[in-house]
């Protein structure tokens, strides 16, 4: 495998993308205005922009990950069944939590779990001018390491209105309301506000309720955006505060497979979260349900940027960001005393809270030079955080007598994340309808992570001091001539573990201060070769990808009492595939895009030990069993596709896009008996535009949304434990999505 490696990187040492990068920066109408400094991107083989109207087509009230759902090897998954409540996605097999993202140049990922919680900002993508995404390692960005992609986006600002002459003279106030099945409600307002003497603001509101496809995962949501700038003719300055709230029912316990693919009958509505047991008066016993199994948490943002260009060719952006973050979430479960830190064996059912009070801030500084021939970038970026987490017993069916919201658990945690970067784009040959681009990228990123308290899943302590410091060069090459475009591109990615990587995997002897199992820091050589031709009535492409591993932390399957998935290093693995695409416009009136990803994931020399049970009944130990040799990563699809075809006519636009996705293994043991049923989807989105002449009059648009058309009954997450009965079955849980829903509402603009 490094043999190989060792071969691609001396043949493409000299390669990243340049015009997929997302850094391509001018976008000036005339040498005495301000340089556009949000990311620009050009569509390349194995990058995705989107606009703002394009990603809110079918926004109803589902988060990112669904909107993005049309985006080459994404999968997006929901633990309510509706893409409403908790939302995840993962890309080329990569989990949410390998993707970096970031919104106005500033790091969105935890710093902890290095996820982003879209529940928490439900509706964001309304206040966004543009997303891109670079699948893939992509160009040095802030931040936790892309070990699938990397996600920019940018939010609605003036900075975006200029390339639309028409938002710039006047102000503009929207309103919009959609409502559907299992009570799924939508309500937004936006404002765009033209202020005198170079000032401009944006706002948006956003309210969000669902009943959820699974029972009792009810979510209530909001969220709000607000930003005031000055703009003159050198000098931008922006402040921005956005956030949300969320309240959402559990549904992260999942179902057996008969229940998640309505085999006999079974109830694909059907939630074990907060299910008990009540014995009545006569002895008999029944099935309730804790009514506040619930998840809560709210989160705010500011951000102050500043723009300044000293010349037509040299500018400097500056940004200062905070973020607070506080919630808890609460379960009623029968659990062993010890559980809660009490000395004593017994079970009984309790009622408990976990707690979570973060805060991060820092900076993000970046200079850049722009002309003809080259294009020059330096920067860098400080970030710190503080999460203190702790947990409360706050009920306890048994004869103890405990304290009011007795504390049972408490740690603290501290992250600091630094790193600078330049990067620089050589336009070799640079002629009207030819051009040969060098391109080259150079980070060095420090990170150091303290631990210090009780670990909450065995109230152990886990104290924690690490560091790293990471070196992650690109490097590409690009030539674009009369619509063909060729790139070569390989870069080095270096990511630490996640909190959860040290929480579910170390063991800590406080009496000789020695730690086992502590997982190692991860590396990604990432080789990209790709070719597109784009003609005025067609687009044709094709990217390659190599990505070899070194220590991976791959998914096992299993999962804690939260939902969060457990992992473990593998020394040696690979994904490497296929990207296809093409767009095809029809008509005038008719298009067709789509993709298609084959791949292959494979981890080298695996080796699992199974724990071998007599039956589901009894759970009588009866030995061990092991996986040894290559085997398939878990939840890394072969195949999937996606297929979009658009109607536009007199104000009138429907879209009918499908998506496929192969079979998928609940772990890394290519168990049949432990795996996702492969599953295609099919949405229909109808648009119509009122065809009102008069320019007083608002603009009216009129939506509706039907999802999963043809009633499909699958499951897109899941999990599996690490045993197998003498049968051959297997312990695994699922998350059943919803079968056929619509959704219909309006837009209004004045």
């Amino acid at each position: 495998m490094k043999k190989f490696s060792f071969f691609l990187s001396a043949t493409l040492a000299a390669s990243v993308v340049a015009h997929a990068q997302m850094d391509t920066i001018t976008l000036t109408r005339q040498l005495d205005e301000v340089i556009i400094n949000a990311p620009v991107a050009q569509v390349t083989n194995n990058h995705t922009a989107l606009t703002n109207e394009q990603l809110n087509q079918s926004n109803t009230g589902q988060n990112l990950p669904f909107l993005l759902s049309a985006t080459p090897a994404l999968v997006a998954t929901s633990d309510d069944g509706l893409g409403v409540g908790y939302t995840y996605f993962r890309i080329r097999g990569t989990d949410h939590t390998r993707i970096n993202m970031t919104l106005n140049d500033v790091p969105l990922n935890d710093s902890e779990s290095q996820t982003v919680f879209w529940v928490n900002m439900t509706d964001m993508a309304s206040s966004m001018s543009s997303l891109n995404v670079q699948r893939g390692v992509g160009t040095s960005t802030n931040g936790s390491a892309s070990f699938g992609a990397s996600i920019n986006m940018s939010t609605s600002s003036p900075l975006a209105s200029r390339l639309s002459p028409d938002s710039l003279i006047a102000s503009s106030v929207g309103l919009s309301f959609n409502g559907g099945m299992y009570n799924t409600f939508r309500e937004m307002v936006n404002a765009h506000i033209v202020l005198p003497n170079q000032w401009r603001a944006n706002a948006r509101f956003s309210k969000v309720n669902s009943d959820g496809f699974l029972y009792r995962t009810a979510s209530d949501l909001y969220s709000y955006y607000g930003d005031l700038g000055w703009y003159g003719a050198k000098t931008e300055v922006i402040g921005r505060f956005f956030g949300g709230s969320e309240k959402t029912g559990m549904g992260w316990d999942g179902v057996d497979y008969n229940t998640a693919y309505g085999i006999d009958g079974a109830d694909r509505r059907y939630n074990p979260a907060g299910e008990y047991t009540t014995t009545a008066a006569d002895g008999s016993d029944s099935t309730a349900y804790y009514p506040n199994q619930t998840d809560n948490y709210a989160q705010q943002h500011a951000q102050l940027s500043v723009l300044h260009r000293f010349t037509p060719q040299w500018s400097l952006s500056a940004t200062a960001h905070y973020t607070h973050g506080a919630g808890y979430y609460e379960q009623y479960k029968r659990k062993k005393l010890s559980y809660w830190g009490l000395p004593y064996s017994r079970k009984a059912y309790g009622m408990y809270r976990k707690h979570l009070n973060n805060h991060f801030f820092g900076g993000v500084l970046s200079a850049k030079y722009v002309s003809e021939v080259i294009d020059l970038q330096f920067g860098g970026a400080g970030n710190h955080y503080l999460g203190d987490h702790f947990g409360t017993l706050n009920y306890l069916e048994d004869t103890l007598v405990l304290p009011i919201n007795h504390e049972y658990y408490r740690n603290e945690a501290k992250k600091t994340d630094a790193n600078i970067y330049a990067k620089a784009n050589w336009r070799i040959i640079h002629r009207a309808q030819e051009q040969l681009s060098l391109y080259a990228d150079l980070q060095y990123r420090y990170v150091r992570y303290e631990r210090n308290g009780m670990n909450d899943e065995d109230m152990t302590d886990l104290p924690l001091e690490v560091n790293f410091h990471f070196f992650n060069p690109k490097a590409g090459l690009t030539y674009q001539n009369r619509g063909h475009l060729l790139a070569a591109s390989f870069a080095i990615a270096n990511r630490e573990p996640s909190r959860n990587n040290y929480k579910e995997n170390v063991l800590y002897d406080a009496s000789t201060g020695e730690y086992t199992g502590l997982p190692h820091a991860e590396r990604l050589y990432d080789y990209e070769l790709g070719y597109t031709y784009s003609h005025p009535r067609f687009a044709i492409g094709a990217n390659l990808y190599f990505m070899d591993y070194d220590n991976q932390l791959v998914l096992t399957g299993e999962y804690n009492d939260v939902g969060a998935y457990k992992t473990k290093n593998v020394k040696d693995s690979y994904r490497m595939g296929a990207e296809l695409t093409a767009g095809v416009k029809i008509t005038n009136w008719l298009r067709w895009d789509g993709n298609l990803v084959a791949s292959r994931n494979k981890i080298l020399n695996y080796h699992q030990y199974i724990d071998l049970y007599d039956d589901q009944d009894n759970w009588n130990w009866v030995g061990q069993d092991s996986v040894v040799g290559t085997t398939t990563i878990a939840f890394s699809p072969t195949i999937t596709a996606s297929s979009l075809f658009t109607v536009d006519v007199a104000g009138f636009t429907a879209t009918v896009q499908t998506n496929v996705v192969s079979k998928q293994y609940l772990d890394n043991t290519e168990d049949e008996n432990a795996m996702l049923r492969a599953y295609s989807t099919t949405n229909l989105n109808l648009q119509y535009l009122l065809p009102i002449a008069n320019s007083q009059w608002p603009t009216i648009r009129l939506l509706c949304q039907i999802n999963n058309i043809f009633n499909a009954k699958y499951a897109n997450n899941g999990g599996a434990e690490a045993s197998r009965f003498m049968d051959g079955s297997r312990c695994c849980w699922y998350y059943a999505q919803a079968g056929i829903n619509v959704h219909a509402g309006f837009s209004v603009t004045f």
